[in-house]
Formats: structure tokens, sequence, C-alpha cells
């Protein structure tokens, strides 16, 4: 079974598949231009040849040539390994070296591009693997995630169960591809969606695009929601019936920000390359915007010791470095996400942080997301990390990294003790406060932790 066989099976003719600044694309046009570069896949000399489900790297800018590729990739029967730009060059060899990649695709536009031969150690896995991605590494070195041809169907359409995507639907993108790809592009290509391809970067761009193409979905991260806000004409997103926030935590604020200028509510989510999409915020969304909500019908989910715990269709087939089938991982059938949750009264799902980055003061829980979110709240405060120290008494007291807006530095931490004590219990507030020009950040933008 190939993925791609069954999107262009059920979706073939003159609807739109993908538009954009520069124009747009059939789903016959994209059919055509995804075979044109599969046969010039084929006839390359670096192609791997006696090779089943080869591995095949794709570095290259987010945009139609992108999805054509990545689709011409899967078509020529080869196991799709994004790999992200933003990368260093010797993060880029890692990633190559443990995915063990038979060719690497480096890539300009669909008619230019350069295919270069790896020599890989054999690794007979006896899947039909589809797509590997790093996961995000916040905590720890980031694992190889497996998934294949039917692992993306199942996953595509239990997402879909609460997205609800169909051909009518025309979703505003603006996520990068090499992080986002597997459960959206390929969901929307798949249920016969447009999908409208924006500038990350150009709001006027991104509310240009979605008023001419009366857009109905977007999927976007709390700083793109932010970002739209702040436009004179947000309400041009007046057309939308879902707004998916996805990628790191949506404060309460960016959530009654963005109401207040589109009269729209922030639907969050839980994504995760391990399950896809198994939680969604459908049903709270006005009141309890930073609720990442309740699973959807054909997931369940726990709660073992705090920690959240994910049972469904569409569950990664292994990690990739080193070697884990999904059966080693789950923990009797349930996948352990390493988040910390809490739910309420109704069954609605709060992450307060991560399994690893959770501080022990005393024998009390301290979570450094909880904490940051105080200090972001701080108008001067650009960005901050909190992680723990090691304390003679207490085993481990919270201290706290801040970039501060410029001159703002020689009294702040005053302005954000104060600020920790009034809205943190006492065990909570940093011991100190330190600033600092830049915070290290992983891959896909997240916070990296110790």
């Amino acid at each position: 079974m190939n993925i791609v066989d069954l999107i262009f099976e059920r979706n073939h003719g003159p609807e739109m598949a993908i538009v954009s600044p520069d124009g747009g694309l059939s789903y016959a046009g994209l059919h055509a231009r995804m075979l044109e570069c599969e046969y010039a896949f084929r006839c390359d000399a670096s192609w791997p040849r006696g090779v089943e489900r080869p591995r095949i790297g794709l570095r290259a800018p987010s945009g139609a040539d992108y999805i054509v590729l990545a689709l011409a990739i899967l078509k020529a029967g080869a196991c799709f390994v994004p790999i992200p730009q933003e990368l260093t060059e010797s993060e880029q060899s890692e990633l190559i070296g443990r995915t063990a990649l038979h060719a690497v695709l480096t890539v300009k536009n669909a008619e230019e591009w350069i295919l270069e031969a790896q020599s890989p150690p054999e690794m007979p896995w006896g899947l039909n693997a589809a797509f590997i991605r790093f996961s995000s590494g916040t905590t720890a070195r980031s694992k190889g995630v497996l998934i294949t041809h039917e692992t993306l169907l199942a996953r595509i359409t239990a997402a879909n169960e609460g997205l609800r995507i169909g051909k009518e639907d025309r979703v505003l993108w603006v996520l990068p591809m090499a992080h986002h790809f597997a459960v959206s592009i390929i969901l929307y290509l798949y249920h016969g969606a447009t999908t409208i391809l924006a500038p990350a970067s150009d709001p006027a761009v991104m509310l240009r695009l979605a008023r001419e193409h009366a857009a109905t979905v977007m999927y976007g991260s709390p700083y793109h929601y932010a970002m739209l806000a702040g436009q004179p004409d947000a309400d041009a997103l007046g057309s939308l019936r879902l707004a998916v926030s996805t990628a790191f935590a949506l404060s309460t604020e960016v959530a009654e920000l963005f109401r207040l200028k589109t009269g729209l509510h922030l639907t969050q989510g839980m994504g995760i390359i391990e399950a896809g999409l198994p939680i969604l915020n459908l049903e709270h969304a006005a009141e309890k915007p930073a609720s990442i909500g309740k699973p959807l019908p054909s997931f369940e989910v726990k709660l073992d010791d705090g920690e959240l715990m994910i049972r469904g269709p569409g569950l990664f087939d292994a990690y990739l470095s080193p070697w884990q089938p999904r059966e080693a991982v789950l923990r009797d059938g349930w996948l352990p996400t390493g988040d910390i949750a809490e739910v309420d009264a109704e069954g609605c799902l709060f992450l307060k942080g991560r399994v690893r980055s959770v501080i022990n003061v005393g024998g009390m829980k301290c979570f450094p997301e909880e904490v940051e979110a105080v200090l972001k709240s701080h108008p001067a405060v650009k960005a901050a990390r909190v992680s723990g120290r090691a304390h003679p008494a207490l085993g481990w007291v919270p201290v706290a990294e801040v970039i501060a807006e410029k001159g703002a530095e020689s009294s702040l931490a005053g302005d954000l003790k104060k600020r920790c004590q009034q809205r943190l219990s006492a065990y909570k507030v940093p011991l100190t406060f330190s600033f600092v020009s830049e915070l290290p950040l992983t891959a896909s933008g997240k916070l990296r932790r110790y």
C-alpha cells in the first residue's frame, strides 16, 4: 500500500490542491508534476538501485515544490526523511548518518535539484516505511520516529474525525514543512482540501490569501495568531470555521487577543509525532483556551502518576536510533508521552510540563513551563527559561534565565520576583534571575532543556 496512490485515486481532477502567491496546482496538475519528478529520480545515476524502501532525505524550502518532491519520493517507493534547513551543517550530517540515508535530495525548486548518493549500512526493517522524522529533542537527544504507509493512513483518518476536513475546505498553511507534514499536508490532500501556502513572516500576505480564497481552516502556532491579531485587517480571517493552534502552548492572553480582533476562538490541539493529533479542544475552546481539550473519538487517555498516556490508532511503528519497535515502547498498549497533565471535572486536559523537566523542590513538583509563563507575561521579557539548580536542603530549586528588552535589566529582577510571588506558590519562585542575550532552541524552535 502506498499513501500517495490512495490520495490520487480519491482526488485527480481540476479541483485546486495547492494555491500560493506564485500560483496554484490542481490535483491533476500536482499528480502530473509528481510523476515527472519520480521518473527523473529513477533515471538519476545517484538513485539507489536494488534497495527495497530506500531512505531519501529532502533538504528544501517549504512551498509547493516541497510537496511535489516529497510525494514523488513516496511514489517512487522510498522512505521520505525531511532535513530541516535551519539545522547547522554538523546537525544535518548527524541526521543523515543516524538515519542511514541512501541519498540526499537538495533542492532549489522542482526543476533544479541535486541527488547525492550516500553509503549507508544495511538496516533491514521489514516495514513498509513511509516517513522518518526526528522529534524535537527538548530534554534529550532526539529520536528518529518511523511511520509506515499503513500507520500514516490510520492516523490521518483518526485525526479527521475531529478536524472534519473535506473537499470544500481551504486550509491556510504557515508552518515549516520539514516539521509538519505527515498528519497535516498528507491529511489535507487525502481528504481533497485546498492548501493555501502563505509566507509565515508576512502577515499582510497571509491575510490577503485568506480573504482571496475564503480560507475555512487555519493551522498555525500561537506566534502566528498573535502576529495576525496585530494587523488592522485581522477580520479577514472571519471566514474560518476552525483555527487550530499547535507547535507550542497557547496562552490565554494570545487566545483572548485573537478573539477580540477576529471574533474566533482558537482551538488548541496536542500534536505529537508518535501519535499524530490525538487530542483537540473542540468543545471548550471559548471558556478554556489553555486546555488541549479531550481525546478524539478513536483515542483514549489516562494519567499514570501524572504522565499523560495515549492509546489509539496510528501510533508510530518504531524509534530508529536506537532501534525500538513500538511494542517495546508501549506500556500495556499505552504510549507514554513524557508530558505531565491534569484533567478537570469536565474531562479537559491541561499540560503542565515535561516529565524530564520537572523540578523536585523539597518533594514538591515545580513545572518550568508554568513559571516561564509568568515571567513572559511581563512586557519587558522577550523570552525565559527556568531550570533546576542543586540545593543542599531542598534537593533542587528553580532558577531563571531571561532575555529582556534592551535597557530593562537594571530594575527587572525585582519586578519579576515580585510578579512570581504574587502568582505562584513560594517554592516555585526562582531563586535567581540571570539575564542572557539568547537561549538555546531546538530545530523546530522549541526551548531546549538541560
